[in-house]
């Protein structure tokens, strides 16, 4: 059994959806949950890259600039 969302599969339950399709949505919803926590980790890495990138230009301008 894939990784799913077990308070989305037993709403869609609640709702009507049927038992399989409501676990098979669980799961792709997971999965796409996953994706989005790739994406912020790769986010923060770029963040501190870009605030590194700054201030180690301000160092070299004020170094220059004196």
């Amino acid at each position: 059994m894939a990784l799913q969302l077990g308070a989305l599969r037993d709403a869609l339950e609640a709702a009507g959806a049927p038992a399989d399709k409501a676990q098979k949505a669980a799961e792709e919803a997971a999965g796409y949950e996953n994706r989005l926590a790739g994406v912020e980790s790769g986010l923060s890495l770029l963040k501190w890259m870009v605030g590194f990138n700054i201030a180690l230009t301000a160092g070299v301008l004020a170094k220059l600039l004196h």
